[in-house]
């Protein structure tokens, strides 16, 4: 009878070191996986325009290349290329629309801080407005994002190049690959800056409700 239990005892023993064995050869096959899936995303990161000084090799410091892939990389590009295209518009259209108050197309009823022209604008504006928009919109989908399939939704197509929409008409893109990498980082420095600046924008009108050169004239 002890016999047979020392055998149980010791089968039980070599079950558990195998369990654990297999258990750390996972752990170690997954983080090997997630190091090989962190090289590529880095590795591509790195061909893409957008680096530039005082960070020559690159600004991570949420950590987010750690964990996303390729596909992931390019999904931030996609979505930071149209923030910064947003914002860069928004930027302009803020300060502008500050200077513009009697503007024939409102009659002269839209006035003060941008963050109030919002509710003054007229119904009949917004209906034209949004369906600009959404035809954009979807102009920008056709051409870059895939069909959501069995594989997985929110990917982009494998030969879109993200933010190229094919929308030049002044012909400035530069035929030289070099050049238009360069051009490319311009594009996104300027969006980045736009998107700081926005936010900046909102945030000082709703703390003082003054106009931004109205505010920096007071401040200088």
């Amino acid at each position: 009878m002890a016999a047979i239990t020392a055998s149980s005892t010791v089968l039980r023993s070599v079950s558990a070191t195998k369990g654990l064995r297999s258990v750390r050869t996972q752990a170690v096959a997954r983080k090997a996986f997630v190091v090989k899936a962190e090289q590529d995303s880095v590795a591509y990161c790195k061909t893409l325009p957008g680096i530039c000084a005082p960070f020559s090799d690159m600004f991570d410091p949420a950590g987010l290349l750690k964990t996303a892939t390729v596909e992931d990389v390019r999904r931030y590009r996609e979505a930071e290329l149209t923030h910064g295209r947003v914002a860069m518009l928004a930027s302009l259209g803020f300060v502008v629309g500050e200077q513009l108050e009697d503007f024939p197309l409102f009659d002269g009823a839209v006035t003060g801080p941008a963050i109030n022209q919002f509710q003054q604008v007229q119904s009949g504006f917004w209906v034209p407005l949004v369906i600009a928009i959404g035809v954009c919109e979807a102009y920008r989908v056709s051409v870059g994002w895939a069909r959501p399939d069995s594989s997985g939704v929110n990917k982009l197509l494998p030969e879109y190049e993200m933010g190229d929409l094919g929308f030049d008409p002044l012909g400035l893109a530069p035929t030289d690959p070099a050049e238009l990498k360069e051009k490319k980082t311009r594009e996104l420095n300027n969006g980045r800056l736009a998107m700081i600046a926005i936010a900046g924008f909102v945030t000082q009108e709703f703390v003082n409700n003054t106009e931004i050169f109205q505010h920096l004239l007071k401040n200088n």
